[in-house]
């Protein structure tokens, strides 16, 4: 990898290029729904997004903390973690929340603005009243720019599918019909196709889940191609040791997509997986300011830190909707100690989730190219001072310093919601803390769920009816 400019490359939106292929994606009756509308009314032609320069340290704010945020929450990736952590700074700071009406905008549809609580079209982009868009969603530019300004700072989180597909199996087991017929993940992984029926109930979860939740379209055809291999080792990865201590990380050499590549028009009769995959990625490049990478998530927080010019306290804090076991088949995995079946597995998850195996790959590398920009030994040190603000925390809020089984939970405010096969973890806090203790460390432990009811609560206090007077009273 060569040289890097110490300030990322500015982002293009490409409304007339990408109109094109919305165009055509649209007349082949793929119901894609990227650009348009107020997007190309504001920002006619080619339009250069916000820069991202590296901040020069905790003393020094060359730049204005960033509020308008739109959160892709992607499921099984880590992302509970990260909606904890925007949940409690738009808390503090007294911004305003998208919220859903429930938990989730209307999903597996595509985002609608109109399933945001208390959201009315305006005459002008510039009295959009909301900071934070970041629930549950299948994204939806077009609808979502109805809601948030252009110049909202966009981003998500991706996990390899491999371990994305473990978490989502014993999770959605009983909410996808393909999981519910395999008796076990390695004979679903083994021959999928003897359970898997495309548009059956909930299988989109068994398949390409990333790929769904970024809403983008699927080819005609989602077989394993020739041009994403069965056995990941083609792709060349190699190891080098991880920025922030024991593990390794992985930079494929080369992926399904190159991120600096113009997307594809389709305007010739080119459709092959290879050049409707590249054609996604580099859409997706042109809308999301920061893709985190959850086997890399204090690295991927401390650049989402300097993004934002936000300091390490915002985006400290501990694990939420986490299952019982995953943090050791996360430690065996870095360690790269799976055994040979667990290995199979990998190849055949990957394999058959090669959209997310495209996907994943492509933002490992521009997550990596991203640290490079920012330095790997300022990055270690900034993960390490992260690591142990964590640390700090866990052992002043929370009883054992850890997260705990849920049966230990009899906090209703505290315990997570219990959903699928597996345990999900929760937290106790410490007793005898003090009253702001006891406010922080109350922030850190909340569920999303319980969270998400408290912000509701918060922007749409319940009215009081009072009794009017007589003297008002009209006469029937």
């Amino acid at each position: 990898m060569g040289p890097l400019s110490p300030v990322r490359t500015m982002r293009l939106w490409r409304p007339r290029s990408l109109g094109v292929a919305l165009g055509v994606f649209m007349t082949i009756g793929f119901g894609l729904q990227l650009l348009g509308g107020p997007f190309q009314r504001r920002l006619p032609g080619l339009q250069l997004r916000q820069s991202w320069i590296p901040s020069l340290g905790p003393t020094v704010k060359s730049c204005l903390p960033r509020q308008r945020l739109v959160f892709l929450k992607t499921h099984k990736s880590g992302s509970s973690s990260v909606l904890n952590l925007l949940h409690r700074y738009g808390d503090q700071q007294g911004l305003r929340f998208a919220l859903p009406a429930h938990y989730q905008f209307g999903y597996p549809k595509l985002f609608q603005a109109s399933k945001v609580k208390g959201y009315h079209p305006q005459n002008s982009d510039t009295k959009k009243p909301f900071h934070i868009l970041c629930h549950h969603m299948r994204f939806n530019l077009k609808e979502v720019l109805q809601v948030m300004p252009s110049d909202s700072f966009f981003f998500s989180i991706v996990r390899d599918p491999a371990a994305l597909a473990r978490s989502a199996f014993s999770y959605y087991k009983s909410t996808s019909s393909a999981f519910r017929k395999a008796p076990s993940l390695a004979a679903f992984l083994s021959n999928p196709r003897a359970f898997y029926r495309p548009g059956g109930r909930g299988n989109h979860y068994a398949r390409n889940l990333l790929w769904f939740d970024f809403g983008l379209p699927f080819p005609p055809e989602t077989r394993v191609s020739p041009q994403l291999p069965r056995d990941p080792s083609p792709l060349q990865l190699h190891i080098m040791p991880s920025a922030a201590g024991p593990g390794t990380l992985f930079q494929p050499v080369t992926t399904a997509a190159n991120s600096h590549q113009q997307p594809v028009g389709f305007a010739s009769s080119d459709f092959r997986p290879s050049s409707f995959i590249q054609w996604g990625l580099a859409w997706l490049d042109s809308v999301f300011d920061l893709v985190m990478v959850a086997e890399y998530f204090d690295e991927s927080l401390v650049l989402l830190a300097d993004a934002l010019c936000w300091g390490l306290d915002d985006v400290v804090g501990f694990m939420h909707n986490a299952q019982a076991g995953g943090e050791q088949r996360l430690r065996a995995a870095n360690k790269s100690v799976l055994n040979s079946e667990d290995q199979q597995l990998t190849a055949w998850a990957r394999a058959w989730n090669n959209l997310d195996w495209a996907l994943y790959t492509h933002f490992n590398r521009s997550l990596w190219a991203r640290i490079e920009q920012y330095g790997r030994s300022r990055l270690q040190r900034a993960v390490a001072e992260l690591r142990a603000r964590r640390e700090a925390l866990a052992k002043r809020c929370l009883m054992g310093g850890e997260a705990l089984d849920p049966k230990y939970i009899t906090d209703v405010k505290l315990r997570p919601f219990q959903f699928g096969s597996a345990k999900v973890l929760g937290y106790v806090l410490q007793s005898g803390l003090s009253p702001k203790d006891q406010e922080e460390c109350e922030r850190l432990a909340t569920p999303e769920l319980q969270y998400k009811d408290k912000l509701d609560a918060k922007q749409f206090p319940p009215t009081v009816s009072l009794p009017l007077k007589t003297s008002r009273l009209l006469p029937p």
